[in-house]
């Protein structure tokens, strides 16, 4: 398994009274499948996506990546992991202001550079994405749907193993949102997990495992 995560609890305080965004969650991930993951707004997905992505700390459980605890590793470590292995697609895009479209794709490597130059990788996942004619625009002149596919080529710049996502479709029309589901079809075919968090009905029918949580749980 890629990942595995086994009985995650986490409580936040709402009103002055206790409640569980997460409680006794445990999943686990395989290389290649793609997993959907459905439930009410509210419902603990998000932060069940943060807890997996190494954003946020649970309470109580674990998450282990390739067989490594995430409780093991520093800040440092979990960074280079979402940096190198893990791509994260948040709800929202996510870009910085005053970096062009292709420098905030390419952002990931340089904070943590290696030999290759990701330049033409990013300018051909950006093809792929349909929006390589805004790479050197800067993210207040794009539509909210060209926002989210700049925010998702970032996440597949480093070919990860694994890959969240937060309601990616949320904010396309059908046709892109369309194109997305055929990208995260093809990665999976390359080894990628996915685990693709979604209202979207139609993005729903491209998984291949249904996830449901109602109330912090997977039911």
């Amino acid at each position: 398994m890629i990942l595995t995560a086994r009985a995650l609890r986490k409580e936040y305080s709402r009103g002055g009274r206790p409640f569980l965004a997460l409680d006794d969650v445990s999943l686990s991930l395989a290389a290649g499948e793609f997993v959907c993951l459905t439930g009410r707004s509210g419902s603990g997905k998000s932060t069940l996506l943060n807890i997996l992505a190494g954003l946020l700390t649970p309470d109580a459980g674990s998450v282990s990546f390739a067989g490594r605890e995430y409780g093991a590793m520093d800040d440092k470590d979990l960074s280079r992991l979402r940096n190198t292995r893990l791509g994260y697609i948040m709800q929202g895009h996510s870009l910085l202001p005053n970096f062009t479209v292709l420098q905030n794709v390419i952002l990931p490597r340089v904070l943590f550079r290696r030999a290759d130059d990701p330049t033409a990788r990013a300018l051909d996942l950006l093809e792929q994405m349909g929006i390589r004619q805004l790479a050197a625009q800067y993210p207040a002149s794009l539509s909210g749907g060209e926002l989210r596919r700049a925010a998702i080529t970032r996440a597949l710049l480093p070919a990860p193993e694994l890959l969240l996502a937060d309601e990616p479709t949320g904010d396309l029309d059908e046709e892109t949102a369309a194109d997305i589901m055929r990208i995260f079809a093809a990665v999976t075919e390359k080894g990628t997990a996915v685990l693709m968090a979604t209202h979207d009905a139609e993005a729903v029918s491209c998984g291949r495992r249904l996830l449901t949580m109602r109330s912090g749980r997977l039911v």
